[in-house]
């Protein structure tokens, strides 16, 4: 059963899940490979190429595409993946050294070299698409080759956080005779060098995915095929699970959904697992709209909204409520919006708009995807327009687009107001503050703060020990409490469920809370 106490800083974990485990011999009348593994998503790429993402898409390239670094299933560290080794060669984190694998190949046979992995970098940066990936390299230099195996990264100034930057699929090699320099592969194909090959693609529908003979990695397959089907609602998704359509959900579960299968898993022949993540979701506030763009709009609907109801009457007490942009778990967190705002107050949000001169209601437009976080989306955002304009002093439209034109959309500066929802490139504390601040961000709307771009993170990210970063992060954190464009809600857990003859829930999710597809399996006997 899922509980909260409400109105207090977020201290305690979510209730625990466990998954049931299935007795006696396997009873499907296929096992191993001869049953086909098909898992359901509501997070669509939203392209193939990695020049061209910084979201969901990740989610797939995890599994085609290879990276110098990658996760083993449980750790915590980075560890060679593409590469044999990997170290920075100086005291000053200036200088970063990888040699890769002998006899690397893409899976269309083509020779991986450390000719590839330069070109793949330096094609993120000359793309350098709005919204899109350059912003992660935003310490990177250059890129030198030395050989066919050893590559040098040269950055501009200290980043212990690069190690964690090249785990991200973003940093995919891919094959430079499929992919163009200056521009984004729009062929529908992939040309990757991971764990599986893409043999079909149908957009917004599905992925069917191989294993790759080419591949040499950190990966121990379990399994020889995976398709990925491709679902808008997670009502839809849990009818398939029950029907025996697909025999994982990954992503997209709504908290009703949840709540149900937490509580039916022996009926149902189901297994439910969460996996703490460090996810959260956030409203983004828009300086180009004449209204966002006003501090005390954006300080009111902060003094306003009402994460705990939120969190109960929508999420079914399945997230928790969050205060800061770097989640609990994580160095530097804090609750700098309960510490400035405390409780909803309309009183205190009424003399914030008139301090300000402002007397009529606030007109707000808040734009959500309709098919990327699942079907609680759109009520967790009706209950935020329930909230503000109960105060008497916001008047809310709201509006939805599937998650590619979406992102288009924000990536242009289209929406005023609009939500998003964070799965972490890594887990630290700087990923939560570095992506959002800056002239070129992943949200495509400019956030110019030099006290964090500056100062901040470059002091933090000169102390190896992460652990010893709390005040530059916490520093950074009460400047995006004070400028309150970015508005935290809530925290979640990443929750997968299967069918109970599938094995390897307990390792499946990565750090940057991606599916290891490799992991699954059907039981055979236990």
């Amino acid at each position: 059963m899922f509980m909260r106490n409400r109105y207090l800083p977020p201290l305690a974990a979510l209730a625990s899940i466990s998954v049931v485990a299935g007795c006696g011999v396997f009873s499907s009348d296929a096992s191993g490979d001869e049953a086909q593994l098909v898992v359901g998503t509501t997070s669509a790429p939203a392209t193939l190429d990695p020049a061209a993402s910084w979201d969901s898409s990740w989610e797939l390239f995890r599994n085609v595409y290879q990276t110098l670094l990658n996760y083993s299933p449980g750790g915590a560290e980075p560890e060679p993946d593409a590469a044999e080794s990997c170290g920075f060669t100086d005291d000053t984190s200036t200088a970063y050294r990888c040699v890769l694998r002998k006899d690397l190949k893409f899976s269309d046979g083509h020779t991986l070299d450390a000719k590839a992995v330069k070109y793949s970098f330096d094609r993120i940066k000359k793309i350098n698409l709005n919204g899109g990936p350059a912003g992660l390299l935003g310490t990177l230099s250059r890129v030198q080759v030395k050989g066919d195996r050893e590559v040098v990264f040269h950055l501009s100034q200290p980043d212990a956080t690069f190690p964690l930057v090249l785990t991200t699929p973003a940093m995919s090699i891919v094959d430079p005779e499929e992919y163009p320099a200056d521009a984004i592969r729009k062929d529908g194909k992939i040309s990757g060098s991971g764990p599986y090959s893409l043999a079909s693609f149908e957009e917004g529908k599905k992925a069917e995915l191989v294993r790759n003979d080419n591949y040499h990695g950190i990966a121990d397959r379990k399994n020889s095929a995976v398709t990925i089907r491709y679902f808008q609602q997670s009502d839809e998704l849990v009818k398939a699970l029950k029907d025996k359509q697909i025999a994982v959900i990954y992503r997209g579960l709504g908290a009703s959904d949840t709540v149900d299968l937490d509580a039916n898993q022996k009926a149902e022949k189901v297994q439910l697992l969460a996996n703490p993540t460090t996810e959260i979701s956030y409203l983004v506030f828009n300086p180009s709209d004449p209204w966002a763009a006003k501090p005390a709009v954006r300080k009111a609907v902060a003094q306003v909204i009402d994460r705990p109801a939120l969190v109960h009457n929508v999420y079914k007490d399945t997230v928790e409520p969050l205060y800061s942009m770097v989640p609990r778990g994580l160095v530097g967190h804090t609750t700098g919006f309960f510490d400035d705002f405390g409780v909803p107050s309309v009183p205190k949000a009424k003399r914030i708009l008139r301090d300000a001169g402002i007397t009529e209601r606030v007109p707000l437009t808040l734009w959500y995807t309709s098919d990327r976080y699942g079907s609680t989306t759109k009520p967790a955002f009706e209950e935020l327009k329930r909230q503000l304009e109960a105060s008497d002093l916001f008047k809310v439209t709201l509006k939805s687009r599937p998650w590619k034109t979406y992102v288009e959309g924000y990536q242009k500066g289209e929406y005023p107001v609009f939500g998003r929802g964070w799965f972490p490139d890594f887990n630290d504390a700087d990923n939560f503050i570095a992506p959002f601040v800056g002239k070129q961000n992943a949200l495509g709307t400019p956030y110019e703060s030099p006290e964090i771009t500056g100062k901040l993170l470059p002091e933090s990210r000169a102390v190896s020990d992460r652990g010893a970063v709390a005040k530059q992060i916490e520093e950074a954190q009460q400047i995006l409490v004070n400028d309150a464009r970015l508005l935290p809600l809530w925290q979640g857990k990443q929750y997968v469920a299967a069918n109970e003859e599938i094995a390897g829930l307990e390792k499946v999710i990565d750090p940057a809370t991606m599916m290891d597809m490799w992991e699954l399996s059907w039981k055979t006997s236990w």
